[in-house]
């Protein structure tokens, strides 16, 4: 008999395997509700905020859910959130009058931390470094656009001078669509982007024109993922997402992405498939992006899209401390990322 002196390489081609795709896994939907505020703080604690001032905690990674209306703020649009543990949170409502709330107690009872009545105002997202230190951004206020910072957790905040608030075009703002169009660069600086007559990154007192869709109050940027690697600040990988959301099938301009700190852009091989209100650094070259078309993710740190679902959603967030990955969307939709 001949002698076997190797396995033949392509014996292993028969080996059973399997393969593991990523895909969206539903945990709650059917409340009515548009959900378009959502932190996860890390891979059980979940919180979420949406329309007629409904407020959504979990502790359970998602499998169950406490629903709570903030009395006094039935018709209030929470479109951002930023959690701190199961037991603190600060909320923000969107319009006329604009409000920030804070909770420390799991969301039984709520402060109003920030309130401005003036006509035409309108908050569209927050942000935060850490417990302490936060951003929150508005839409433009005599040609100027809205910041204010807190330093002590949300518990108060303060507008910047007027005269250092940033200068917006003709035409431009910004969309309260996932309350991810600004992020922090560093430890002390943030970016934003804005989109309508005209599309742009701000960092510092500097601006830099997006290569996105733009022209119409329905287009520009929706949101920006800065992926941080502490080891290289301020972060230098940037991915943008937008589009058109009165045109929310069309393809073309709705994502860019940066490898220089936002001072080039390169436009994706592969886009979305649509528009896109969200994206989110799930790893170092991963991502999912999500809109009103569907889901995408990149595996090459946005250069090739690939569409997971054609369900909509209009927020995708990975958990602060951990690896879970969540979407929310309209009608009280909460799904996971298996990835």
């Amino acid at each position: 008999m001949p002698i076997v002196k190797s396995f033949p390489q392509f014996v292993f081609c028969l080996l059973p395997f399997l393969v593991f795709a990523q895909h969206i896994e539903t945990l709650h939907s059917g409340t009515g509700i548009s959900l378009r505020g959502l932190s996860v703080v890390d891979d059980k604690v979940v919180w979420a905020g949406g329309s007629g001032g409904t407020v959504g905690r979990s502790v359970d990674s998602g499998k169950t859910w406490k629903w709570i209306q903030v009395k006094g703020f039935e018709k209030t649009d929470f479109r951002d959130i930023e959690a701190f543990d199961a037991a603190t949170a600060v909320v923000m409502g969107i319009a006329e009058p604009a409000y920030i709330l804070k909770t420390n107690d799991g969301g039984n009872t709520w402060k109003v931390v920030f309130e401005d009545r003036r006509k035409g105002m309108f908050l569209d997202a927050m942000e935060f470094w850490n417990e302490q230190s936060g951003i929150v951004i508005g839409d433009p206020l005599d040609g100027r656009i809205f910041i204010a910072r807190t330093f002590d957790g949300g518990d108060t905040w303060q507008g910047l001078p007027p005269q250092n608030y940033p200068m917006a075009k003709p035409g431009e703002a910004m969309f309260a669509a996932s309350g991810t169009n600004v992020r922090p660069l560093s430890k002390k600086e943030a970016c934003f982007v804005t989109g309508g007559t005209v599309s742009r990154l701000f960092i510092r007192n500097k601006t830099i024109d997006l290569p996105l869709l733009q022209g119409r109050e329905t287009t520009g940027a929706n949101s920006i993922a800065v992926y941080d690697n502490k080891k290289q600040r301020p972060a230098k990988h940037m991915v943008v997402v937008g589009g058109d959301f009165g045109a929310d099938s069309i393809g073309i301009q709705n994502c860019a992405v940066s490898k220089d700190g936002g001072n080039t852009w390169a436009i994706p091989e592969t886009p979305p498939k649509g528009y896109r209100s969200c994206v989110e650094f799930i790893a170092k070259k991963k991502l999912v992006s999500c809109g009103t078309t569907g889901v995408d993710v990149s595996e090459d740190g946005g250069m090739n899209w690939k569409l997971i679902s054609e369900e909509g959603f209009h927020v995708c967030r990975k958990a602060k401390n951990g690896k879970a990955v969540f979407l929310a969307g309209k009608d009280g939709r909460i799904v996971k990322l298996v990835w």
